[in-house]
């Protein structure tokens, strides 16, 4: 919005300073000032409404130390978050963008899941919340929208930087053309020839069919880390910290693949207007950093599934858009061993219970971080800890741009 306005006094009235908001860097640095502000001056008034509404957790006794004191905290605080993603984006990012309409779709989609499943919990007393069944149509439906889309529509390119060897006057002249093209290719980490085309995956296959495999792997994707966030978000202000690294790492790997020069430099994949993401991500950023001042330990709110499914949905959706969805297991690694502890809990007591008639457990309780709180590691300390390998990974994500 304010795009829009400053360019067009800009070129109508030469309005002084109104160039800025031409830099990506500019407006994204004010998208997460905003989205800051937002959070902390505004959470405090979503706070108080739903304790008035008597919007709360409700807390099952599971044996974890300063568990049961949470009975009653405010939940539903996704949805600050929400608004703080979704209001400086309309603001300062560039709305006719397809990735940014893409990630907007995406915000409003998994935060309308999130919500019915805590609104059936809190208002409708019913623990189950959304019946999984549902949660699983929505996010596949919100793949099947994505996967078509960055397959299909025109915008939807990279770059192909070509050299050309003129002759002038007895001297050769090297001129270098940008041609931007549709592709399936994809980023593969820490190899040096690092693309893959997706074409490639199943060659018995006619090229026609690829859009299905594609397709097939970004609901996949959109699926596994929308419900590791979800199962994450299980202390205070894990979720929330662990998004906001990912976030962070997301909008530089946006910006430099939006840039000639950096991707030239780094020998990286040129993908036209996807700078304008980091508008985005720096917004998803302000919102999560934003919502720890009422989130970190001990919490004053929960964030719910309106937040959680949101934050995973919107990580998996930046991935993909980037081309550097194959660097989720390491970059989004909190996500996945916490979803990886679960499914190795469940899928061993079920088969030990088969064979041996009695249930056994690999940890103590899952996800990941219960089974420390069992040990008698602290709350603070687990996330802490938690944070810090989310940003050795975030680092290693980064260094795989030139640790090929």
């Amino acid at each position: 919005m304010f795009y829009y306005l400053f360019d067009y006094l800009e070129r109508e009235f030469d309005f002084f300073g109104a160039g800025v908001f031409q830099y990506i860097s500019f407006r994204a640095g004010m998208a997460a000032a905003i989205s800051l502000l937002i959070t902390i001056v505004f959470g405090r008034s979503l706070i108080d409404l739903l304790r008035k509404k008597q919007v709360g957790e409700s807390i099952r006794d599971l044996g974890l130390a300063g568990q049961m004191e949470k009975q009653g905290t405010p939940t539903m605080g996704g949805i600050i978050i929400i608004a703080a993603i979704l209001i400086p984006t309309l603001f300062f990012a560039r709305l006719e963008n397809i990735y940014i309409i893409l990630l907007l779709i995406t915000t409003v989609w998994l935060g309308l899941i999130g919500f019915t499943d805590d609104y059936i919990k809190v208002f409708k007393k019913n623990k189950q919340g959304l019946a999984g069944k549902f949660k699983i149509f929505g996010q596949v439906t919100l793949g099947l929208i994505v996967g078509l889309t960055l397959y299909f529509h025109s915008d939807v390119v990279i770059g192909l930087f070509t050299e050309v060897a003129t002759q002038t006057q007895g001297s050769e002249e090297i001129t270098t053309t940008l041609t931007e093209i549709k592709s399936t290719k994809t980023t593969i980490p820490f190899l040096k020839n690092n693309e893959l085309d997706y074409k490639n995956i199943l060659p018995f296959l006619s090229e026609q069919y690829t859009w299905i495999i594609y397709v097939l792997f970004v609901i996949f994707i959109i699926t596994a880390v929308s419900n590791g966030a979800n199962i994450t978000d299980g202390i205070d202000g894990l979720a929330a910290g662990t998004s906001a690294i990912i976030g962070l790492t997301l909008a530089i790997l946006a910006y430099l693949s939006g840039r000639v020069d950096f991707t030239d430099y780094l020998n990286i994949m040129y993908i036209p207007d996807l700078g304008e993401l980091a508008v985005f991500s720096s917004a998803f950023v302000g919102a999560c950093i934003g919502f720890l001042w009422y989130n970190a330990y001990p919490a004053q709110v929960f964030m719910g599934d309106t937040g959680s499914l949101t934050l995973g949905g919107v990580i998996a959706v930046l991935a993909l858009t980037i081309r550097k969805e194959l660097l989720i297991p390491v970059l989004c690694g909190i996500f996945l061993i916490e979803l990886v502890s679960v499914i190795l809990q469940v899928s061993y007591f079920k088969y030990t219970k088969k064979k041996f008639g009695e249930g056994r457990r690999i940890f103590l309780m899952s996800p990941l971080h219960h089974h420390y709180q069992k040990k008698n590691y602290h709350e603070a300390k687990i996330v802490t800890r938690f944070w810090i390998v989310g940003i050795l990974l975030a680092i290693l994500s980064l260094a795989t741009l030139k640790l090929r």
